[in-house]
């Protein structure tokens, strides 16, 4: 097992905590956190027990995206620092033992990149085919029905040029036109000015978004009923086609290889792309086969639904169309609501968020956390004035946009939550305050020692970081697997439900409890006569497991699990005692 482990890449089974640095310190007081601040804070995230950071955009930029909107890629926006700033935060990560990826957002740029500057100003200048051009109708309309995700049509005219350009997300996100081999030179360029500098991986946002039909031909309606997003909500009216021409297209495969070229220069560096599609779990599959991404990360549960038959079908689904590739999983980050809140309601239960974390890092994959998840953080109610996010103002009342999950994080209970000596772009809500990070490291019991735990328990678990996955069968609202790896087995139980519940295991062989994990634990019992009453086994610990019950010898075990509980427990052959 050790050679196994030894010759196992850093990023398989690694768990990465997402930074957003608008919201994680603020050093100087304008109230917008900074690389100055993550610098100052690596110490508290190294001792979570993570492996690796992802810092959402820090680059230069109008910020009508808040970061997405990239004006200069090689440039670190004033707003959170300078190159030094961040070759001091590179350089404290790796003293700490953490890895460090970046966003690289390559298939738009800002309005006021100096390529689209100059790409609109006429029809015949070096860089007038870098951007997606193409004429009006005879009557004057966009050239064909595409919609944008942040809503409206995905077209807008530019009077310079006489011709629409087309933007998939906001207006001022012009999309480059990856069919043009300068173009793409230009960004894998870029992609190579980061690797020089030492980064030891790349999320690769909306990386199916690269190119589009050239044909530029429309995208068919898609019914009522089948009006699901990834994403976005099923009442915007991107939801109301299907997205088979303006992304995920044949030629985005070419790139990936020539990114992978690149990529392969520099021994250890992961790419992990960000897809949703039509049919996101096979494009993962697709877009991560040999020579390709090394990860894919997906919307699919970042989601609402929170049933294990979801979860069980989203995963068998992806591994049944992987071959060599590796996921990555989420629950919960920038874009979406808290996982709180959205599995758990307003008033989630104090087992949840540890729950969720445990289930999330027992998958067969890699992990992305977002900042706050260790906190059991809530999405903030946050009332429209406050809003800045243009995706949510434009959306309100129904969708009230990605403000709730980008508050500034809460660093103590105070005024400013610790987080800035200034007024915080967004506010503090109370109830964030209240769970400070100060104020959970004082509580034993509290959800961020909690996750400590577990994540220290979990690097010490081969089976869960490298192994496959099978799943049993139970009812609702259970979740069951089987993680193996080499000669190990582990079996994971997860009640999802605020209510207790018991359920009979199959035969699995000898079955022990793994303690240590400090989770909320189930009992094993088992039926001990003919007339099936079930007994606790002795050395069962209700909190933390303990017990063994050997296969087959004390009759059908049964597992007695409280609301928004785990059980973990190494599997044996039924021999291993003999």
């Amino acid at each position: 097992m050790e050679l196994a482990m030894s010759n196992t890449p850093w990023w398989r089974g690694a768990v990465t905590y997402q930074i957003y640095p608008r919201s994680f310190l603020d050093s100087n007081g304008d109230g917008v956190g900074d690389l100055p601040g993550i610098v100052d804070r690596l110490d508290y995230v190294a001792s979570l027990g993570v492996d690796a950071i992802w810092i959402s955009p820090f680059f230069k930029s109008p910020m009508a995206d808040f970061g997405y909107d990239i004006s200069d890629y090689r440039a670190v926006d004033p707003l959170f620092g300078t190159l030094d700033d961040f070759d001091q935060l590179l350089s404290k990560a790796h003293r700490l033992g953490l890895k460090v990826m970046i966003d690289q957002v390559l298939s738009h740029t800002s309005a006021e990149h100096d390529w689209f500057k100059e790409s609109r100003e006429s029809r015949d200048n070096p860089k007038s085919d870098w951007y997606v051009w193409a004429d009006a109708n005879n009557d004057g309309s966009p050239p064909n029905n595409w919609l944008s995700i942040f809503g409206g049509i995905a077209w807008r005219w530019e009077a310079r040029r006489g011709q629409y350009y087309l933007h998939n997300f906001l207006s001022a996100q012009p999309d480059l036109n990856f069919h043009h081999p300068d173009v793409r030179a230009a960004a894998l360029d870029n992609v190579r000015f980061w690797l020089d500098r030492g980064v030891d991986g790349l999320r690769l946002d909306a990386i199916n978004f690269c190119f589009h039909d050239r044909q530029l031909r429309n995208n068919p309606a898609k019914p009522k009923h089948l009006r699901v997003g990834r994403g976005f909500r099923p009442d915007n009216p991107y939801a109301f086609q299907y997205h088979l021409y303006n992304n995920t297209q044949p030629e985005n495969l070419t790139f990936l290889a020539e990114l992978r070229a690149l990529l392969d220069q520099y021994p250890q560096v992961v790419a992990m792309g960000e897809i949703s599609s039509e049919d996101s779990l096979a494009t993962m599959a697709e877009y991560t086969c040999p020579g390709r991404l090394h990860m894919g990360y997906s919307f699919e549960l970042l989601t609402s639904d929170f049933s294990a038959a979801y979860i069980r079908q989203t995963v068998e689904q992806l591994e049944s169309k992987l071959t060599d590739g590796w996921p990555c999983w989420s629950i919960s980050n920038h874009d979406v609501e808290r996982v709180v809140t959205r599995w758990g309601g307003t008033n989630p239960p104090a087992a949840l968020a540890n729950q969720l974390t445990a289930l999330v890092c027992s998958l067969r994959g890699s992990v992305c956390v977002y900042q706050g998840e260790e906190l059991a953080l809530t999405d903030a109610e946050l009332p429209f004035e406050t809003l800045h996010d243009p995706y949510g103002i434009a959306f309100w009342p129904n969708f009230k946009g990605r403000d709730g999950c980008r508050t500034p994080m809460p660093w103590r209970d105070s005024s400013g939550a610790g987080f800035s000596s200034g007024t915080p772009w967004l506010p503090v809500p109370a109830e964030h305050q209240r769970v400070a990070v100060a104020t959970q490291e004082a509580m034993p019991t509290s959800a961020l020692h909690g996750f400590r735990q577990f994540m220290k328990w979990r690097q010490q678990q081969p089976a869960l970081k490298w192994g496959n996955i099978q799943f049993i069968d139970t009812a609702e609202p259970v979740l069951a697997f089987v993680r193996r790896f080499e000669s190990e087995a582990v079996l994971a139980v997860f009640n999802l439900a605020n209510t207790d519940t018991t359920i009979k295991l199959p035969e699995l062989g000898d079955l022990t409890a793994m303690a240590g994990h400090g989770l909320l634990s189930g009992q094993l019992s088992h039926c001990q006569n003919s007339r099936g009453q079930f007994n606790r086994d002795p050395l069962s610990d209700g909190q933390l497991g303990g017990g063994q019950l050997g296969g087959g010898q004390l009759g059908e075990p049964q597992l007695d699990l409280p609301g928004h509980s785990v059980w973990f427990a190494k599997i044996g052959s039924q021999n291993d005692n003999a």
